[in-house]
């Protein structure tokens, strides 16, 4: 049985308050029991989730101290075989019976905000083992070891997939540096975790698309992490989680920056003013002195 220890100022030791009734902390006991300490020893699912709670264990004040906000790269994310089997089931974009979304955007000043990005977020167009991984990333056990690694208590898995799914970005493709929206639009949830799970095997570091992390001043890129293959990304979203990868994408013809990206919720209120429903887009540096 794995050992659980609580980390956190809102991890699962402080979640009882004085107003909580008995019945409340035995349930919240029983949901620990439940995704924490019934792991099966047989691993039937494409993510080792032993691994990953250990990780989520021994790495979680890493996670919540980290800078420009709070983050971890986990390398290695999936078992080898099956990271294979579901890059070999990733979609093509040349499929002619998939309907990919177009994320092109453009500023109100005509300037770029991103550009050669696609994003296939409906179910019913990926291979049974990409909807599979996705159903695993986003299931009990998976959100319930995210909550104990960030400290962010009750979230909340996407099935709609609003915004999240399956990218891919063309050469000369870039994301601009932004903080993403807040409030789900569809359930009125607010969205507080981003993963993103790279599928990029032989990927240079001169093809750029590192993905970079800003500090919230806009003044400094504090962490610029490269999109290699199986690896993932998981950090704290909120009005200044200023992230993306502004630069254009210089990989050879035909190749592709390819990842998954789910988002996490939280039921947690917020005010009317905080209630983002777009991309808050931001100037690089230089872009400033112009």
């Amino acid at each position: 049985m794995l050992a659980f220890r609580p980390v956190g100022k809102d991890s699962y030791s402080e979640m009882s308050s004085p107003e909580e009734t008995r019945s409340e902390k035995i349930m919240r006991a029983m949901l620990r029991s439940r995704f924490l300490d019934a792991i099966p020893r047989k691993q039937r699912t494409l993510i080792n989730f032993r691994a990953f709670f250990e990780i989520c264990q021994n790495r979680a004040e890493e996670y919540q101290n980290n800078k420009p906000f709070p983050h971890i790269v986990i390398d290695n994310f999936l078992p080898q075989k099956g990271f294979e089997v579901v890059y070999d089931a990733l979609p093509s974009l040349n499929d002619p019976d998939i309907k990919w979304g177009n994320l092109t955007t453009m500023l109100p000043d005509g300037r770029t905000a991103q550009a050669r990005k696609y994003h296939l977020d409906n179910y019913l167009y990926m291979h049974p083992l990409v909807r599979q991984l996705i159903s695993e990333m986003n299931s009990g056990p998976f959100t319930f070891m995210l909550s104990h690694m960030t400290g962010i208590d009750g979230l909340i898995s996407d099935s709609l997939l609003q915004g999240a799914g399956v990218h891919m970005v063309e050469r000369g493709g870039l994301l601009r540096v932004h903080a993403d929206f807040r409030m789900h639009p569809n359930v009125q949830l607010d969205r507080r975790l981003n993963l993103l799970l790279y599928m990029n095997p032989d990927w240079k570091e001169e093809y750029g698309g590192h993905l970079e992390l800003w500090d919230k001043t806009m003044t400094r890129c504090e962490s610029s992490i490269l999109p290699i293959a199986n690896r993932c990304v998981i950090f704290n979203t909120s009005a200044d989680s200023y992230h993306g990868h502004p630069h254009p994408l210089t990989c050879p013809e035909g190749m592709l920056r390819k990842s998954i990206a789910l988002y996490y919720f939280t039921a947690r209120p917020l005010p009317r003013t905080e209630m983002v429903f777009g991309t808050d887009w931001q100037d690089l540096p230089e872009e400033k002195k112009r």
